[in-house]
C-alpha cells in the first residue's frame, strides 16, 4: 500500500539532516524538473515584489520567500515531519511510536510543488511554493512540468490511496496504475437528518487521523478489499461514493469518525 498526501503551505523550520536532491525518491528521473523548479524559485524569491506576486504572499508572510534562498544550507528533516497545518496536526508525528514513523517513511508519499513526489522519510528543507504558483522563469504551470516525469512513478505499488487535493494530484496523475489499483478518497459529514455534505477544514483533519490510524496498525493492504476490511475493523465508515472510483469516508457532523 502507498498513501499519497498533499503538502502544506505551513512548515516547521530548521532540521539537522543534510539535504541532497539526488537522495530523494526518483532522484535520477526527477533531477531535471527539480533543478528547473529550484532555479526558477530562487530567482523569483530574490525579488521581493516578484516573489509576493508569484507566491501569493501577504504582508505577514512576505519573508517566507527567504526560505527559498537557503534551501541547501537551512537543514532538512523527513518530509512527513516537515509539514504542519490541519492534516499534519491530526497526523501528529511527534507522538507516534518509532514503528509507526518508520511505516510512514516507507509507505506515505507527499506531493511537493518544489521536489515532486517524495517519500515520507525523504529529508527536505523548508520552502515556500504551491502547486498553483506561477514561476516566470518556467514559462508554464508547474503541472505541465511535473506530469510527464512522474509517469509510471508508482507502478510497482499493489494499491494506492490518493488523499491529494486536485491541484497536487495534477502534478503526478496516476492514470498508468489503472482504476483497480488506485482509489481517491473524499470526506463527507453526516448530519442528524442522515444527509451527507462535503467538508473543508474537517476534511483535512479526517484524512490526517486516518493516516495516523493506518500507520499505528501497519496493516498488510494490497487492494481496495483489504483496505475496506481494515476500515471496518477500525470502526471507520468507508465505502464507495457516487463515483465507483472514489471512496467516501463518512464522519459525524464536523467531527472525524475516529473521534466518535
Amino acid at each position: 500500500m502507498r498513501i499519497l498526501l498533499p503538502p502544506s503551505e505551513t512548515k516547521r523550520l530548521g532540521g539537522r539532516l543534510p539535504f541532497s536532491p539526488d537522495d530523494l525518491f526518483l532522484g535520477e528521473r526527477l533531477a531535471a524538473p527539480r533543478a528547473a523548479v529550484k532555479s526558477a524559485l530562487e530567482r523569483v524569491s530574490a525579488d521581493e515584489a516578484a516573489a509576493t506576486k508569484a507566491l501569493k504572499l501577504g504582508v505577514k508572510n512576505r519573508e517566507e520567500r527567504l526560505r527559498n534562498l537557503d534551501l541547501d544550507a537551512s537543514g532538512a528533516m523527513p518530509a512527513i515531519e516537515r509539514y504542519t497545518g490541519v492534516l499534519y496536526d491530526a497526523l501528529d508525528t511527534e507522538t507516534l511510536a518509532p514503528a509507526a514513523l518508520a511505516w510512514l517513511s516507507d509507505h506515505v508519499f507527499v506531493q511537493s510543488a518544489l521536489f515532486g513526489l517524495v517519500r515520507g522519510g525523504d529529508p527536505i528543507p523548508a520552502y515556500r511554493v504551491s502547486a498553483s504558483s506561477r514561476l516566470p522563469e518556467l514559462g508554464s504551470p508547474l503541472a505541465k512540468l511535473w506530469a510527464g516525469p512522474h509517469e509510471g512513478a508508482l507502478t510497482e505499488a499493489d494499491y494506492v490511496l490518493d488523499l491529494r487535493s486536485k491541484d497536487y494530484a495534477a502534478l503526478a496523475p496516476l492514470g498508468a496504475l489503472g482504476a483497480s489499483r488506485t482509489d481517491y478518497l473524499e470526506v463527507v459529514a453526516r448530519s442528524d437528518d442522515g444527509e451527507v455534505r462535503a467538508l473543508n477544514h474537517f476534511n483535512k483533519a479526517a484524512k490526517g487521523d486516518l493516516v495516523r490510524r493506518v500507520a499505528e496498525s501497519a496493516p498488510a493492504i494490497s487492494s481496495r478489499a483489504d483496505f475496506l476490511e481494515w476500515a471496518r475493523e477500525a470502526g471507520l465508515e468507508i465505502g464507495e461514493g457516487a463515483d465507483p472510483a472514489v471512496l467516501r469516508l463518512v464522519t459525524l457532523q464536523g467531527v472525524p469518525a475516529a473521534s466518535r
